[in-house]
């Protein structure tokens, strides 16, 4: 029984399209440029570390197409852990939750050490740091707790306080770094000879470049911060699609244009400068991004230090945020502890999530390597960001229909599937620069798996955006059966569809299962649905007196979208056939025979069967009309079994045109033996005519019953040229029964996806 009373918690919207994409911004220009730009030269060459950014900016904006996509249809904090949820179920959803928090707050721990790092540095270079009664190692240390601290601060003062500040913060960064390109281009401008410093440009072959693209990928995440924003954006549906293109599209300009800048910014054998250009920057690694704007203007150093500066921090800030919501979904889900889930009642923010993920930040900001904690980082974002573009395929393919879309993305499937190929080999290579992310990353997803199978499999409640059961009685077959499921409605049409029930039931020897969905809107609390069930409980009361002899299971279950509903039951209770009625009427040229049963005739991993106007007991005349199509075959079977025994007969109808003949008699020899159906029941009519739909409908009228097979046909045909089946559903006034059957195959692979 669902719950009564749901207790529920909310955040504040105060966050703009500009505040986010800056948010954005903020997590992507950090540690990974600046720390990258260094190693990227030294191991892929100069003409390297360009390519470097650019097609991983590439790759980034086929995987911020698929967030865009999903966020606009999901607008809800929690980012990849909602998608994968909706599109693959609980235990994938908690594993991407557990990756995201975990890559998040490395993240934002590797920007407070760069932070450091570069701050003492600088402070070192002009003399006040001889007071210092500690090394620098502790006091780089010390200082990296002390900016996690301060944002954690800033996190918790509310959404509008961190998006205002991390927008000041990225906006200070990316001027700063918009500069330095700019003075790399007016150098070049005044001295041609730099671009020398581009030769030879991939040194070191292809392969280096895929190594620096995995550890550098770490520098293009933020398009998950955004998703993040979704229970504070205004008006999310539109404004996270475009933060998301606008951020990786800045970005990735950003990159090249900095990356051109150091690479000019060194003169080939100028004064301590004794090797080329690349492999001087290359020598320094991680500080090698520094040595070479230091030499590019005379306060270089100075320069460098406050964009490291913004940089960092902006980054931490939009890392910190991240995490703290996805362990607040988690939380609000009981995927872990509730209390996770607690909003400050003064700021409106996730607290105790915020707690844990500091802790986490500062635990690996004071413990661990840097530069293998970063190569782990960009690992688990790889991993997740897999599972976010086979997430947008699936629900594309699956739930098209049920959700709200404020986006689609061009090209669809092709962007999210290389997206996926390059993710996966960005990931394989990206052990040449870090074994320790192999150990790190595979040790945290077990850790993760474990808590999932002790705790979060057994705790987790159902989200809204799941379907719910109300109530259920199941009766089990006392063996294994041909499963039957009757979609009730209401009263009005229930036992026209439970005779025809009936009767397959009993030539099937079937279990029935009896379901009702109950439709709850979106702006009704789900805890409100229960004044919707009198009325479904009313039509399965009614249905129970005429099924006395049929074993049957009976569920009331509400949901937010009934198609969504019904073909998730089929795949719980491994369903062989539906039974659904259709009141005949459609109002949209998208919609084949309504928004409810095409969903459901696509998508059901069984056969279907679509009833309208029934309403005899008997059916003494049946009309089949085949044409030699996949589905007719299991029209016949249906109408088998439901032709009066004694002095029926089933009319098998075909019309030949021109561009269309059919062997009937080749059909008639096929079935009628397979289907064990008497002679003395086929009658055969066979037509020449062009206008086949018309013929059907006239030869219809002499009948009690028609049976045709469905047609499968692409959305644009569908609403340019209608099929004869169609044609015929709608404007039939005889009872109709539209059959789908589905192959072994077919019915595995639907299940599954």
């Amino acid at each position: 029984m669902a719950d009564k009373h749901l207790v529920t918690s909310e955040l504040s919207r105060e966050l703009t399209l500009f505040e986010i994409t800056m948010m954005g911004l903020g997590m992507m220009i950090g540690a990974g440029v600046f720390l990258g730009i260094g190693n990227a030269i030294g191991i892929a060459g100069p003409g390297g570390v360009i390519l470097t950014f650019v097609l991983n900016g590439v790759i980034a904006i086929m995987t911020a197409c698929s967030y865009a996509e999903l966020s606009s249809a999901v607008p809800y904090a929690g980012g990849a852990y909602n998608y994968t949820r909706i599109g693959f179920g609980r235990g994938a959803s908690y594993l991407a939750g557990w990756m995201e928090w975990y890559a998040s707050s490395v993240a934002g721990s590797l920007y407070a050490v760069t932070f450091s790092i570069y701050l003492i540095r600088y402070l070192q270079l002009i003399g006040c740091l001889e007071w210092l009664p500690v090394s620098l190692a502790i006091a780089e240390k010390g200082l990296a707790v002390i900016i996690a601290l301060s944002f954690l601060y800033i996190n918790y003062r509310g959404a509008s306080e961190t998006g205002k500040v991390g927008a000041f913060f990225t906006f200070g960064q990316t001027l700063f770094l918009v500069i330095i390109g700019i003075i790399g281009f007016i150098v070049v401008i005044r001295d041609p000879s730099r671009l020398q410093n581009f030769k030879p440009f991939l040194p070191n072959g292809w392969s280096k470049l895929l190594i620096t693209m995995g550890f550098t990928y770490v520098a293009f995440e933020g398009f998950e911060v955004i998703a993040q924003t979704g229970d504070e954006a205004i008006q999310p549906r539109r404004n996270l699609p475009k933060a998301m293109i606008y951020s990786v599209c800045i970005v990735t300009f950003t990159y090249a244009a900095v990356s051109f800048a150091a690479m000019v910014a060194v003169k080939a054998g100028s004064s301590g400068v004794d090797a080329p250009p690349w492999q001087w920057i290359g020598q320094f690694h991680e500080r090698g991004f520094g040595e070479a704007i230091a030499r590019l203007l005379p306060m270089g150093n100075l320069l460098l230090t406050l964009a490291i500066i913004f940089a960092s921090t902006s980054a931490l800030n939009a890392t910190i945020y991240s995490a703290t919501r996805v362990m607040y979904a988690m939380g609000r889900d009981q995927m872990l502890p509730s209390f996770f889930s607690r909003i400050s009642k003064k700021q409106k923010t996730p607290w105790v999530a915020l707690i844990a993920t500091g802790a986490l930040v500062i635990i690996v900001a004071t413990v661990l390597p840097t530069l293998d904690v970063a190569s782990s980082a960009s690992m688990m974002f790889l991993l997740l960001f897999f599972l976010v573009n086979l997430c947008v395929v699936r629900v594309r393919y699956h739930m098209q229909d049920e959700l709200t879309y404020g986006f689609l993305m061009p090209f669809f499937p092709y962007l999210p599937v290389i997206a996926i190929v390059c993710q996966i080999i960005l990931a394989v290579w990206l052990i040449h620069m870090s074994f320790v992310a192999w150990i790190i990353a595979p040790a945290w997803i077990i850790c993760g798996t474990i808590i999932y199978l002790l705790y979060s499999r057994t705790h987790t409640k159902t989200t809204v955006e799941e379907v719910q059961i109300i109530e259920e009685e199941e009766v089990v077959p006392d063996k294994p059966s041909y499963r039957i499921m009757a979609a009730v409605a209401n009263p009005e049409n229930a036992l026209g569809i439970l005779q025809i029930t009936r009767k397959l039931s009993q030539a099937k020897m079937a279990h029935l299962e009896l379901i009702h969905m109950v439709p709850v809107p979106d702006q009704m609390p789900l805890a409100d649905a229960d004044q919707y069930i009198w009325e479904g409980k009313e039509a399965i009361i009614e249905v129970l007196l005429y099924m006395k002899s049929v074993p049957v299971g009976t569920t009331i279950r509400y949901c937010r979208n009934i198609a969504r509903g019904i073909v998730s039951a089929i795949r719980e209770k491994k369903i062989n056939l539906l039974i659904m009625g259709w009141h005949g009427n459609h109002h949209s040229y998208i919609f084949r025979l309504g928004s409810t049963v095409d969903p459901v005739i696509e998508r059901a991993p069984c056969h279907v069967i679509i009833v309208k106007n029934a309403c005899k007991k008997q059916y003494n005349k049946i009309l089949v009309p085949v044409s030699g199509g996949p589905n007719s075959g299991f029209a016949l079977e249906m109408a088998s079994f439901l032709i009066q025994k004694e002095g029926g007969k089933i009319t098998l109808f075909t019309v030949t045109t021109e561009k269309h003949e059919f062997s009937i008699k080749e059909f008639v020899h096929e079935h009628q033996k397979r289907l064990n159906i008497a002679d003395k029941i086929i009658e055969i009519r066979q037509m020449n005519e062009t206008n086949v739909a018309r013929c059907i409908l006239q030869e219809s009228g002499a009948h009690d019953l028609v049976v045709i097979g469905y047609t499968q046909q692409p959305l644009i045909q569908q609403v340019t040229h209608p099929t004869i089946p169609d044609i015929v559903a709608r404007e039939c006034q005889t009872p109709l029964i539209i059959a789908k059957g589905t192959e072994r195959f077919e019915s595995w692979f639907r299940r599954w996806i």
